[in-house]
Order: C-alpha cells, then structure tokens, then sequence
C-alpha cells in the first residue's frame, strides 16, 4: 500500500487532515488516500472512495492509468459501469462499442456488458470509475451510452442562470436507467436555490474551484480533489467562492420506486 500524493517518510508539521465521517456524509481530502490493489487492472493507481462500507448503494474510484495501463473487465454480472475521462485518454471497448475518449469522454456500460480500458496514449490519464448492481424494470433495459460532456450544452439549474447542469444519461426520458451522472457548475456567488433533503445518494467529485457546503448541520470548505459521499436524507446545498467556477461531476440513483 502507498498513498496516492506520493508522500514518504515523516511530515515537517504535526498530522492533521480534512477527512470527516459525519452524520450521513463522508468527506475525504486527497492527502492521506492510499493506492489500493484491486484485481483486474494493471499498471494502475486505483484509490477506492465511496463503498457500500460507508452506507453507499455503488463503488467509485479514483484511477490514474500509466502509459500501457488497462482494466480486463469492469462490470457485468448484474453491475452496471461508468468511467470518465478527467484527464488524458483511453480506449474503451465493450459487446456493442469501441471508443477512444479524451478529456471529458465517458462511457456507461449496462449491467450485462462488461468494458475494457486502455491507456494507449503514452501519457498518465486521470478517470473516474463508477460501479454499482443495477435494479431490473420490467419492460424497460438501459443501454451502452458513449459521448464526450464537452459537447452537451449546460442547462440553467433550477431557474438560475449563474448555476447550471449537464445530464450525463438519458434517465429523465427513459425508465431503463436506474442512474445517472451529473455535472454541476456554480460561478462565484452562486448557489444552491435551498438546502436539499432526499432519498437518492450521491458520490461527488470536484473537478474544480472552491465552495462552502452544507453537510447536515455543517457548512464545510471543499475544494478541486475532495470527494464527498452523501447518504439518503442529508441535508446538503453549496455555494461557490473565490475567482473561479465550482464544478463537481456526481451520481445518483433515480427512476425506481422504494423496496419494501
């Protein structure tokens, strides 16, 4: 095991950390993360984030793929995968779709279909993998979707012009989908029109910028690399501060009636 900031030996200041295990969240800082071994990749860094370990119904993951880096089969057997493309690039292959993906590139792969990756570039790429067991509708099935969140066009967020939303899947029009990926950007001063409570969880990423969020009944600072995973009824909202836009890419479960 290693960590995932390379960091070795002692620290010049005493050990302190901004990873928090709270009341319906968990918040984890990049410094202090650890490389995980897990079966399937190679030539990898693979540092595990939201589980079910933390009350989360998915898994995610935080993965640099080094030059030649690749995954053998993610998904499948009933689990349903998403990857995207922080940074860099790589190739993904599954039963109905070959693609390369660059920077902002995503593929989901439904739960019968496992995908492949791999780092074809010579270059290190940054991605973020999403796994999760996928609830069967009658009727209804979800299919590979492969696309790049550059080219679809932001959404005003609830009525705001200065929040806005990208929609990653086509869960609001097709029942097939238990899921979907967001991306949710706050300029300077914007925020939430009011502080969430809901059934659905979300496992977040911030992809850029700083803000204050809401987490229960604790305004916290976070910023570009910390990770938050959000359980069913948190009370959660945010504001953007600083100079730049806040942005964070995030699941959530959704279409599904709740299992008694």
């Amino acid at each position: 095991m290693s960590y995932l900031n390379g960091q070795t030996g002692y620290r010049k200041d005493i050990l302190t950390n901004r990873s928090v295990i709270g009341n319906g969240y968990v918040i984890l800082e990049p410094d202090g993360l650890v490389k995980n071994v897990v079966p399937g990749y190679s030539d990898c860094d693979v540092t595990i984030l939201g589980t079910p370990q933390m009350g989360a119904t998915f898994a995610d993951y935080l993965v640099t793929a080094h030059a030649g880096g690749k995954n053998t089969g993610i998904g499948g057997n009933g689990i349903e995968s998403f990857l995207y493309v922080i940074s860099g690039s790589v190739s993904v292959t599954n039963a109905d779709k070959e693609a390369e993906l660059t920077e902002g590139g995503y593929i989901f792969s439904p739960a019968d279909k496992p995908f492949t990756f791999e780092n074809k570039s010579g270059k290190d790429a940054r991605l973020y993998v999403y796994r999760r067991r996928y609830i069967p509708l009658e009727g209804t099935s979800a299919h590979t979707v492969v696309g790049n969140i550059n080219d679809v066009p932001y959404m005003d967020y609830e009525g705001m012009k200065n929040a806005q939303s990208k929609d990653f899947l086509p869960s609001a029009t097709d029942l097939g989908f238990d899921m979907n990926m967001h991306i949710l950007k706050f300029e300077p001063g914007a925020s939430h029109g009011y502080a969430e409570t809901h059934l659905q969880q979300h496992g977040m990423l911030f992809l850029q910028g700083k803000g204050m969020y809401l987490l229960d009944d604790q305004w916290i600072p976070l910023k570009k690399g910390d990770y938050v995973f959000m359980d069913s009824y948190c009370p959660q909202g945010c504001y953007a501060v600083g100079t730049e836009d806040y942005i964070y890419i995030y699941s959530k479960d959704c279409n599904r009636d709740v299992e008694l």
